[in-house]
């Protein structure tokens, strides 16, 4: 092991996904240097200093806030331990300039992940060079299904690579047709790769890792799903993948931000359109009526889409931004200190600030500024020196009238 690649695994375990500072910071001095300048800037900050360079400015102040949020996990950050679990799993870490890296990631610049923890072939570029997204909503329906099933197996048949996020609905048909037609799929994770989720998929993961297909995570084993790191894993699937095809989506489906990051790559995006009664295809509707996506109706279209030569770049998706259509509550007036510090929250029961700190990989001050924002809020409380997630009364749900087939999708599906 470089030191270059055992200084990614660290930076994997200190940062969370798309951070463009430690990005920078990673391409601007190598990793293994850039981890000593972390090292000496935690005996700084401890002794009351500033790492910000004199005169930096805004860069430095971003810089000096970045560096408080990641010296809070330097102390219990151990790649050796992380990679030796890797082992143990029979997976393979894999950086930047080796064989089997994807070449689109490239194309995320500073929000590029450090590295990858793979379960599968390690040949990862390969799998992924021609590879097509196939994504859509958890809540499918039987036509989504069924279309799906015949894309991912003509896809297989034409030698392409299915890659998708390995979530229930849209995600496990294609992944599950794809190895049933002799054909490779790349299933990317939120959580390390060592936690299959969600739980009811794990038979699935295993059957992609052990069938020539890949699980990939940029984040170490043991690590947690959560919703932000759903959302960051889109960005992985849309830039690995060489076109997007949102087989079906709500109107606020994850799927759609999966689509917005392949449009702001400029890869071609694809939506297949359903019903017009159908609430599971709004989303599809919506990417096609703004013009962020191409009309795609069987694997013929789909090859087209990859293949046309000056193919025209999709737009971005208009209008406000999507948001996971899920059990939780709207976290859209909240900063990303309190979104992540509402994600650190266990699900159940409560917990100290000092793991918060931990778990959110965010100094003190901005934890307890986001425990205030999030008890005004109403989704926080504490008692005894713990802090819990308080849930919010449910909404009214639809009368017999409005009801439709399709229910609430998973956080970041698609």
């Amino acid at each position: 092991m470089t030191p270059d690649a055992l200084a990614r695994a660290a930076w994997s375990r200190l940062t969370e996904p798309g951070d463009v500072v430690a990005g920078a910071l990673v391409a601007s001095l190598g990793a293994d240097e850039a981890l000593g300048w972390l090292r000496d800037a935690r005996a700084t900050l401890a002794a009351g200093g500033t790492v910000a360079p004199e005169g930096s400015g805004d860069a430095g102040r971003r810089l000096g806030a970045a560096a408080a949020r990641w010296v809070t996990r330097l102390g219990s950050c151990d790649p050796r331990r992380d990679l030796d679990h890797l082992a143990r799993l029979g997976g393979i870490l894999l950086v930047p300039g080796d064989p089997g890296w994807p070449a689109g990631l490239a194309d995320l610049g500073p929000a590029a992940p450090a590295c990858l923890w793979v379960r599968g072939t390690a040949g990862l570029g390969g799998l992924t060079g021609g590879g097509v997204a196939l994504i859509g909503a958890r809540a499918c329906t039987p036509y989504g299904e069924h279309v799906t099933g015949e894309l991912a197996s003509g896809l297989a048949d034409a030698g392409r690579t299915v890659v998708s996020g390995g979530a229930y609905g849209i995600d496990a048909v294609a992944h599950r047709v794809a190895l049933a037609s002799g054909g490779r799929t790349v299933a990317f994770l939120a959580g390390g790769v060592d936690r299959p989720y969600p739980a009811g998929n794990a038979r699935l993961l295993a059957a992609i890792a052990d069938g020539g297909g890949a699980c990939v995570s940029e984040v170490p084993p043991g690590s947690v799903p959560s919703r932000t790191r759903f959302l960051q894993r889109n960005r992985l699937i849309a830039a690995a993948a060489c076109a997007t095809v949102v087989v079906e989506a709500a109107w606020r489906s994850g799927a759609l931000s999966t689509a917005g990051h392949a449009a702001g790559l400029l890869r071609p995006v694809g939506a297949v359109p359903g019903p017009v009664t159908s609430a599971a295809s709004a989303g599809c509707h919506r990417l096609l009526r703004e013009g962020a996506a191409v009309c795609v109706t069987d694997v013929g279209e789909v090859l087209e889409l990859v293949d046309a030569p000056g193919a025209p770049a999709p737009t971005a998706p208009a209008g406000r931004a999507h948001r996971d259509a899920d059990d939780r509550p709207d976290l859209g007036g909240l900063d990303d200190a309190a979104r992540r510090t509402f994600d650190a929250l266990p699900a159940r029961g409560a917990t100290t600030v000092d793991a918060l700190v931990r778990v959110a990989g965010l100094p003190l001050a901005e934890v307890a500024a986001a425990l205030g924002a999030l008890e005004l809020a109403g989704l926080a409380g504490h008692g005894s020196g713990r802090w819990r997630r308080i849930r919010p009364a449910p909404e009214p749900g639809p009368t017999r009238a409005n009801r439709t087939p399709a229910g609430p999708e998973a956080p970041g599906s698609g």
